[in-house]
Protein backbone atom coordinates (compact mmCIF):
# COMPACT_ATOMS: atom_id res chain seq x y z
CA UNK A 1 0.00 0.00 0.00
CA UNK A 2 1.08 3.13 -0.84
CA UNK A 3 1.50 6.21 1.92
CA UNK A 4 0.32 9.55 1.57
CA UNK A 5 3.15 12.04 1.90
CA UNK A 6 2.78 16.32 2.19
CA UNK A 7 2.38 18.03 -1.12
CA UNK A 8 2.03 21.83 -1.86
CA UNK A 9 -0.78 23.47 -2.94
CA UNK A 10 -0.09 24.31 -6.48
CA UNK A 11 0.94 20.93 -7.20
CA UNK A 12 -2.52 19.24 -5.71
CA UNK A 13 -4.34 21.72 -7.94
CA UNK A 14 -2.10 20.77 -11.24
CA UNK A 15 -3.01 17.10 -10.08
CA UNK A 16 -6.93 17.85 -9.82
CA UNK A 17 -7.09 19.88 -13.18
CA UNK A 18 -5.35 17.25 -14.84
CA UNK A 19 -8.58 15.16 -13.98
CA UNK A 20 -11.13 17.50 -15.17
CA UNK A 21 -11.82 19.78 -11.71
CA UNK A 22 -12.32 23.75 -12.48
CA UNK A 23 -12.00 26.47 -10.33
CA UNK A 24 -15.17 27.63 -9.00
CA UNK A 25 -14.30 30.87 -6.69
CA UNK A 26 -11.72 31.98 -4.20
CA UNK A 27 -12.63 32.81 -0.98
CA UNK A 28 -9.39 34.10 1.15
CA UNK A 29 -7.24 31.73 0.61
CA UNK A 30 -9.41 28.31 -0.19
CA UNK A 31 -9.88 27.63 -4.06
CA UNK A 32 -13.10 25.83 -4.32
CA UNK A 33 -13.18 23.32 -7.84
CA UNK A 34 -15.66 21.24 -9.24
CA UNK A 35 -16.12 18.41 -11.70
CA UNK A 36 -18.73 18.85 -14.24
CA UNK A 37 -18.53 15.63 -15.47
CA UNK A 38 -19.01 13.25 -12.21
CA UNK A 39 -20.54 16.16 -9.47
CA UNK A 40 -18.03 15.67 -7.50
CA UNK A 41 -16.66 19.34 -5.59
CA UNK A 42 -14.06 20.01 -3.45
CA UNK A 43 -11.71 22.63 -1.41
CA UNK A 44 -8.40 23.20 -1.10
CA UNK A 45 -6.43 25.68 0.77
CA UNK A 46 -3.66 27.65 -0.71
CA UNK A 47 -1.49 28.85 1.87
CA UNK A 48 1.09 29.90 0.01
CA UNK A 49 4.64 27.51 0.45
CA UNK A 50 2.50 25.59 3.45
CA UNK A 51 2.50 21.90 2.63
CA UNK A 52 -1.17 20.37 2.87
CA UNK A 53 -0.72 16.91 5.34
CA UNK A 54 -1.56 13.74 5.08
CA UNK A 55 -5.23 13.92 6.68
CA UNK A 56 -6.07 16.57 5.02
CA UNK A 57 -5.00 14.93 1.67
CA UNK A 58 -6.61 12.26 2.32
CA UNK A 59 -10.04 13.63 2.94
CA UNK A 60 -9.86 15.88 -0.64
CA UNK A 61 -9.02 12.29 -2.11
CA UNK A 62 -12.38 11.06 -0.34
CA UNK A 63 -14.52 14.35 -1.86
CA UNK A 64 -13.13 13.95 -5.61
CA UNK A 65 -13.43 9.99 -5.08
CA UNK A 66 -9.56 8.70 -5.95
CA UNK A 67 -7.55 6.17 -4.64
CA UNK A 68 -4.60 6.17 -3.03
CA UNK A 69 -2.61 4.42 -5.48
CA UNK A 70 -4.32 6.02 -8.37
CA UNK A 71 -3.60 9.63 -6.76
CA UNK A 72 0.53 8.14 -6.40
CA UNK A 73 0.21 7.35 -10.03
CA UNK A 74 -0.63 11.02 -11.05
CA UNK A 75 1.96 12.13 -8.69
Amino acid sequence: MTRLVPISAKKLIYIIERLGYQELRRRGSHRFFFNPATGFTTVIPDHGSEDIGRGLLRSILRDINVGIEEFAKLR
